[in-house]
C-alpha cells in the first residue's frame, strides 16, 4: 500500500514547506507550521494522468450587453445592510472576522432574525456553542420567536446534506470556518487545508444553490483573519467586525464587497438588548466631546460613502527617557512620524524631545490621508495651549513639502458638518478647483507653516501652558 505523502503547512499565512521548521520564510512567524497529509490530485498521483479527454468549450460573450443587477435579501437591520451593499445577495458568499467577544455571534443572530421574520427561511450553524447557549442568547436578545432553524454541527457532510433538501434556504450563518471539517482530509479542524476545503465547499454550495452563506472567521493577534488569504479571495465580501472594549461602539468595515462599495462602514452601540443600530455616527461621536481643550480637532472624513465626524485627540509633554513615546490609538504610527517629520522641516517645530499621544475618539479607526491636517491641528494645538474653536472641523492631506493637498467629497464633508451645527471649517486650498459650496466660513491653508500662524495668531491674547515645542 502506498504511504501517505505529508506537507508541512504554515497555519499564519499558508505557506508549504517540504520540512518542519521553527519559523516561517514567508511570514516570519514562530511555530506556526504543521505537518499534514497532501490533498490527494487525482487517480495516477498527478493531475495530467488522472486526466481523462479535452474539456468542453465554455461560450464567450462581449462586453455590451443588459445585466439585471442582482436581488438583495434586505433584513431589514439597516446598518448591516449598508455594509452589504444594500443587502445580501443569492448565491453570494460572505466571511466576517473580528476580536473573540466582540459581538459577531450577536449581530449575525440578530440579522438573521429579522431577515427570518421578513419571511426567509434561514437557518444558524453554531460549531462553537450548543444549542441551550445560542437558545440563552436569543432569549436575552428577545428573539425567542424569531423563525431562524437552529443546528449544531461541526461535520461539514452532515451540514450539507441537511441543508440540501428540496428547497435550500435563503440564508446561512455558519459560526465558524475555523470549527468545519471534512473527513476528505486527515488535518485537524482549523488548520489551512480545513479552512480552504471547507470554505471551498460551503462557497460551491452557495452558487449552486442561490443560498447567501455567511461565514464567521477568528482573527489573529493582528487582527486579521485566522487562515490562508486565499479564503478571502473566494468570498464575494470580507467584513471586519471592530470596536475597542472600553466603548460600546461597535464598527463593521467592509473591506471587499463584490456587490457594493468597499470601505463602507456600519455603526452599533452595545446595550443590554444586544446592538442597536447608530444613524448618525457623528453625533455620537462628539457627544461627549469638551469645549474649547487644546489639542482637540474635530476631523471631517469620509468612509465609503458616509461621512463621519470625529474628534482628534492630541497630547505633548516632555519626554523624561532618552527615545521620546509615540502612542497611537485609531491611527496609522508612520503616518504620525510623517506628520512629526514635516513640522520639524518645515516649520521648525522640533518634537524631538518630547512624548507624543495620539487617540481618535470613540474607537474608530481612521485609515484616509485627510486627517493628516486634523492631527496636524490637534498637536500645534497641544504644543501651544491655543484650543481650535469648538465649532470648527479640519481636513486635509499633507505632503513632504509641507503643501497641503486637496481631498476628495469637500462638498459632503461640510454638509455633514454644517448639519450638526459646525460654523466654520479649514480646509484646503482649492484654486485648482471649483470651490466648494457651504454656508460655513472657510478658511483655505495651502501649507503647514500657514495652519501654524492661523493657530498662533487665534492664540495671542490668550494665557498659553509650557509646552516643549517653539513658534
Amino acid at each position: 500500500m502506498a504511504r501517505a505523502s505529508r506537507i508541512f503547512v504554515c497555519q499564519a499565512c499558508g505557506a508549504v514547506t517540504p520540512r518542519w521548521a521553527g519559523r516561517c520564510e514567508s511570514c516570519g512567524e514562530w511555530n506556526t507550521i504543521v505537518e499534514e497529509a497532501a490533498e490527494s490530485s487525482g487517480v495516477g498521483g498527478g493531475p495530467q494522468k488522472g486526466a481523462r479527454g479535452k474539456g468542453r468549450q465554455i461560450e464567450l460573450v462581449s462586453l455590451a450587453g443588459e445585466t439585471a443587477d442582482p436581488p438583495r435579501l434586505v433584513t431589514g437591520v439597516a446598518e448591516f445592510d449598508r455594509v452589504c451593499g444594500g443587502g445580501l445577495v443569492p448565491g453570494s458568499a460572505l466571511l466576517v472576522g473580528g476580536d473573540p467577544g466582540i459581538g459577531k455571534s450577536t449581530l449575525l443572530l440578530q440579522a438573521m432574525a429579522a431577515l427570518g421574520r421578513n419571511g426567509a427561511d434561514v437557518v444558524y450553524i453554531s460549531g462553537e456553542e450548543a444549542i441551550a447557549q445560542v437558545r440563552m442568547r436569543a432569549r436575552r436578545l428577545g428573539l425567542a420567536d424569531a423563525p431562524v432553524r437552529l443546528g449544531a454541527e461541526t461535520n461539514l457532510k452532515d451540514i450539507l446534506s441537511t441543508l440540501d433538501g428540496a428547497k435550500a434556504p435563503a440564508a446561512v450563518v455558519i459560526d465558524s470556518i475555523q470549527t468545519m471539517w471534512t473527513d476528505a482530509l486527515e488535518s485537524a479542524p482549523g488548520t489551512v487545508a480545513q479552512v480552504r476545503a471547507t470554505a471551498q465547499d460551503l462557497v460551491r454550495f452557495a452558487k449552486r444553490h442561490g443560498t447567501a452563506i455567511i461565514l464567521v472567521g477568528h482573527v489573529t493577534k493582528d487582527g486579521q483573519i485566522a487562515g490562508p488569504r486565499v479564503v478571502e479571495h473566494m468570498v464575494d465580501c470580507v467584513l471586519y467586525f471592530e470596536g475597542e472594549r472600553g466603548h460600546q461602539f461597535r464598527i463593521l468595515r467592509a473591506v471587499k464587497n463584490r456587490f457594493g462599495p468597499a470601505n463602507e462602514i456600519g455603526v452599533f452601540e452595545m446595550g443590554e438588548m444586544g446592538l442597536a443600530e447608530v444613524p448618525n455616527p457623528s453625533a455620537l461621536f462628539l457627544g461627549e466631546r469638551d469645549g474649547e481643550t487644546s489639542g482637540s480637532a474635530v476631523f471631517a472624513g469620509i468612509e465609503g460613502t458616509r461621512p463621519v465626524l470625529v474628534e482628534i485627540q492630541a497630547l505633548v509633554a516632555q519626554s523624561s527617557l532618552g527615545t521620546p513615546r509615540r502612542a497611537v490609538v485609531g491611527w496609522d504610527t508612520g503616518r504620525l512620524s510623517m506628520v512629526l517629520a514635516v513640522l520639524d522641516a518645515r516649520c521648525g517645530l522640533s518634537l524631538a524631545g518630547q512624548d507624543v499621544y495620539l487617540n481618535v475618539a470613540g474607537g474608530l479607526r481612521i485609515n484616509e490621508p485627510a486627517a493628516d491636517l486634523a492631527v496636524a491641528g490637534a498637536l500645534v494645538s497641544s504644543i501651544t495651549g491655543a484650543a481650535l474653536p469648538p465649532d470648527c472641523v479640519i481636513f486635509g492631506e499633507i505632503s513632504l513639502s509641507g503643501a497641503v493637498r486637496p481631498v476628495n467629497q469637500m462638498e459632503a464633508r461640510l454638509k455633514e458638518a454644517e448639519k450638526l451645527g459646525f460654523r466654520r471649517a479649514i480646509l484646503p486650498a482649492s484654486a485648482s478647483r471649483q470651490k466648494p459650496s457651504s454656508g460655513l466660513e472657510m478658511t483655505e491653508i495651502s501649507d503647514l507653516a500657514g495652519l501654524v500662524a492661523h493657530l498662533a495668531a487665534g492664540s495671542s491674547g490668550r494665557p498659553r501652558e509650557r509646552r516643549g515645542g517653539e513658534l
